[in-house]
């Protein structure tokens, strides 16, 4: 018999068995480096972050990160193999409103649950055919998957903003514990043995590595190789669908674009804990280190007080020299296995003869990340040095004691009050100008300011950030909230927490939050806008609205109000309305669309601020003078399109004295001088505030024109 290399696939270090036995269990060079970083940050943020080392907050972690560790898990085989899937996310987005669609629709949650899991089984079983059978690259299979899920799933919930009111039995799967632990934590560490063992200690796993490694080679040896190779896409769909469950059940709600961007922080996961992203080596463990390394660094970052921004910076450096290293180990395996011929001895033996086997650009390499990592943690202590100069500073300044950290119903004693305000996103030219006044109220009171919120509108970030606040105790949380049902559940930890909770721009559900700072009524607006509107067309024609979110109550609430008010007006006739995620650029699109389509078209109403200079810029390159934009904007950002005569008005309050009265409502409340049946507030240069329930009134919409614009200036 023929002992040529050709004979047999080159087994990768992974799959190359040990003579005396399985091979015993040990960390490559890249997972103890990503152990010393994980170290790192534990002793970092346990010293910088409030509350970080107790147990709640690394249950809090634990649970935040399950779905998403589930993901990873999966996807390890799957790029063990050399392939890729980028559907997850997606497809996770798909089971949720399929779960709730079919909850809706009458089904018990166990029932639904398990049609929910055999359809993404299915869709893995999709990608598997497409990329065995059809010999479809998986780069292209599943970039077309991620986008046919979603749309499936945006086309099923067909405007619907999100399917909420679960059960309590099933939210338990999301929000519960068994034995002190996170229910889906039970879930997970299976799951996570399981991986390993299949990876680790199988044959299956073995032939996976060969696969990654070799994949003619071990077509040849007898491998099963798309069979195989299908197996691992269809374990990621049935995960993608059971982390899909899980998500709903800790949201307590369904919507169409859940788990956006899961299957990129997966992959990060995976690749920082050393698979390579080449195929044919792979490490489970890694992977877990992977997803804890990122998030503790989020976690305790907040905790600490520091920007969310830093986070991606600083994974993005430890996953870049982890592809580094992972590509200078291939580079350097290559042309030793040209010299030799391939096998044993081209560097392919047991795992830890070829993990030894370092040339000096490896070296070179793990030093980086070594010297990467030891950055963190002086930059770390550099932060920690700063923060307590500061701290002394402000104590000296105060005149009492550093900071404590005692929360929920008011600041201990010699500590500053903590008001954490969180926005539906920061890079919104709304929510910035807001920032001002809240600022300014609370240098003007001397209370501690928090602003932190997701860099576009997600419930789930904001979901993450409240549990976060919730786990620092501040003393008060104040938030726009994106959708109310998924998370009017966070808010409700807080206010058992003991933690005052205040909702200004958006509300929350009435039980979830103590106050609601109200810009104006959803009447006002409405009718405020529908009355400019029609004032432009002449009162007939057709108009369409460009609106911001699906989910956002606020918005929503606004819009029934403009079609209620465009009944009185019997010539006028809505032809449309889209949706552009507080993009202005999707506006721009939209709006572009929104002409075309309708060559009759006489108004577009943009019900959101990056709406209305988007649908104006539309109309301008349209050329179509006959159309006018009116809208719910900055006075700034459409200053030139109501002096072009393409916006015909603008409508808004006063955004910066929003955040100043939130912040005036957040101080009052914390320390009792705000109480449930006030019927006014003094809310310091706003003077008496009035209140009608639960909600201070901040004042009727304000409408801004060509005579009147440039007297303002946010």
């Amino acid at each position: 018999m023929s002992t040529a290399p050709h004979a047999a696939p080159p087994l990768s270090p992974a799959a190359a068995a040990d003579p005396a036995g399985p091979p015993r269990f040990r960390l490559a060079p890249a997972q103890l480096v990503l152990a010393a970083v994980l170290l790192a940050e534990v002793v970092m943020f346990g010293l910088l972050g409030e509350n970080f080392l107790s147990a709640a907050n690394l249950l809090t972690v634990l649970r935040q990160n399950a779905e998403l560790g589930l993901v990873a898990l999966a996807l390890t085989p799957v790029i063990l193999t050399g392939g890729i899937d980028l559907s997850v996310g997606s497809l996770m987005g798909l089971s949720a409103v399929l779960f709730g669609a079919l909850w809706r629709a009458g089904l018990p949650p166990i029932a639904a649950g398990a049609l929910v899991l055999v359809a993404s089984t299915a869709c893995g079983g999709l990608n598997a055919l497409l990329v065995t059978r059809g010999r479809i690259p998986p780069l292209i299979v599943t970039l077309g998957t991620f986008s046919l899920f979603r749309g499936v799933a945006e086309g099923m919930a067909g405007g619907q903003a999100s399917y909420v009111g679960f059960p309590e039995s099933f939210l338990q799967l999301g929000q519960g514990a068994f034995l002190g632990l996170p229910t889906q934590l039970w879930i997970v560490a299976p799951a996570a043995v399981a991986f390993y063992l299949l990876v680790h200690r199988s044959t299956v796993g073995r032939a996976l590595s060969a696969i990654g490694y070799a994949p003619d080679g071990a077509r040849h040896a007898g491998l099963r190789v798309g069979r195989l190779t299908g197996l691992t896409y269809v374990v990621a769909g049935f995960c993608a669908g059971l982390a899909g469950l899980i998500y709903v059940a800790r949201f307590g709600q369904a919507k169409a674009d859940a788990a956006t961007g899961y299957e990129l922080a997966a992959i990060t996961a995976v690749v920082l804990g050393g698979t390579s992203i080449f195929g044919g080596r792979a490490s489970v463990v890694g992977t877990l280190l992977g997803l804890l390394a990122v998030a503790f660094l989020e976690n305790g970052q907040a905790l600490a007080g520091f920007k969310r921004e830093l986070t991606g910076i600083l994974v993005g450096v430890l996953l870049l020299a982890a592809v580094g290293l992972d590509f200078t180990r291939l580079r350097g395996r290559r042309p030793r296995a040209a010299a030799t011929g391939g096998g044993a001895r081209a560097g392919i033996g047991p795992q830890g003869a070829e993990e030894l086997d370092m040339r000096n650009s490896q070296l070179a390499a793990l030093c980086a990340v070594i010297v990467a990592a030891a950055l963190i943690v002086a930059g770390g202590n550099l932060v920690l040095v700063n923060a307590i100069k500061k701290e002394l500073a402000a104590s000296a300044r105060a005149g009492g004691p550093g900071p404590d950290t005692g929360g929920g119903g008011g600041p201990a004693a010699g500590r500053k009050l903590v008001v954490a305000m969180m926005p539906k996103s920061k890079g919104n030219a709304y929510f910035i100008a807001c920032q001002r006044g809240a600022e300014e109220a609370a240098k003007e009171l001397g209370v501690e300011f928090l602003w932190d919120g997701p860099t576009s509108a997600d419930p789930a970030e904001q979901n993450k950030i409240v549990e976060t606040w919730v786990t620092r105790k501040v003393d008060v949380i104040a938030v726009a909230v994106e959708n109310a049902g998924g998370l009017s559940t966070a808010l409700r930890k807080a206010r058992s927490a003991g933690i005052k909770v205040v909702t200004w721009d958006a509300d929350a559900e009435p039980d979830a939050r103590d106050f609601f700072c109200n810009q104006a009524t959803p009447e006002g607006i409405g009718s405020t806008l529908m009355d400019q509107a029609a004032k432009a067309m002449g009162e007939e024609g057709k108009f369409v609205v460009i609106s911001g979110s699906r989910t956002a109550a606020n918005l929503n609430l606004w819009l029934d109000n403009i079609k209620a008010r465009a009944k009185a007006y019997p010539k006028v006739t809505l032809a449309e309305v889209v949706y552009c995620d507080d993009k202005q650029n999707v506006a721009l699109d939209l709006g572009k669309q929104m002409l075309n389509k309708y060559p009759d078209l006489k108004a577009i109403v943009a019900n959101c601020s990056p709406a209305v200079p988007g649908g104006a810029e539309a109309v301008k390159q349209s050329g179509r003078a006959n159309v006018k934009v009116v809208g719910l904007g900055l006075p700034n950002e459409n200053k030139r399109y109501v002096h072009d005569g393409v916006t015909e008005a603008v409508v808004l309050w006063k955004t910066a004295d929003l955040g100043y009265l939130t912040v005036h409502a957040a101080k009052a409340a914390a320390e009792g001088r705000l109480k449930s049946g006030d019927k006014t507030f003094a809310a310091g240069r706003l003077g008496a505030m009035e209140i009608q329930g639960s909600d201070i009134l901040l004042g009727k919409p304000f409408v801004f024109t060509k005579e009147n614009i440039d007297q303002f200036d946010f």
